[in-house]
């Protein structure tokens, strides 16, 4: 039988690496592991009433530029996401990318965030995302205290050990 040591993650039997011989979370080595590309698309959208939505589109806002500054937000916080989110790799992202797109019922978020490192950028896909959609919450909750945020989700994924991942056509 080989001894983990202390502080060292081990892959369990649900396949969890985060936690090491006795239990405790600890931040994944990923010294050993080779750079490739990798790029995460994920997607989220927040509802709201439709005369804020024909607001936002007209720049008609009290806040300023809403869409602007929700898709800044979301870039920022995807550059943040190891700050953020425990045991959360540093990532060195070359490009990060968040659209927002307006449709009858809201807006749909997009974040795109590529590297070239030994770990995904998955997480900071889905923080840009989110963060974005907390932003159109916070510039818009004076006129609409029903809005609702949902549907986040890694649409898709490329690069690394686990390759190529995309979400089923009912999550996109």
């Amino acid at each position: 039988m080989t001894a983990v040591q202390t502080g060292q993650p081990i892959e369990n039997a649900d396949g969890f690496t985060h936690l090491d011989a006795q239990g405790r979370a600890v931040m994944v080595d990923v010294s050993a592991k080779a750079d490739t590309a990798r790029v995460a698309v994920a997607r989220g959208r927040i509802d709201m009433a439709a005369f804020v939505i024909e607001r936002i589109t007209r720049g008609d806002m009290p806040k300023g530029d809403v869409l602007a500054t929700a898709r800044i937000a979301g870039i920022m916080a995807g550059k943040k996401t190891s700050d953020l989110i425990p045991l959360c790799h540093p990532i060195a992202l070359t490009s990060l990318v968040v659209t927002i797109e307006s449709d009858t019922e809201g807006f749909v978020i997009e974040a795109t965030a590529k590297t070239t490192g030994p770990t995904g950028v998955e997480m900071e896909a889905l923080t840009a995302v989110s963060v974005c959609a907390l932003t159109l919450y916070d510039m818009c909750k004076a006129l609409d205290r029903e809005m609702r945020i949902g549907g986040i989700c890694l649409v898709s994924k490329t690069g690394g050990r686990s390759g190529a991942f995309e979400a089923p056509a009912a999550h996109k």
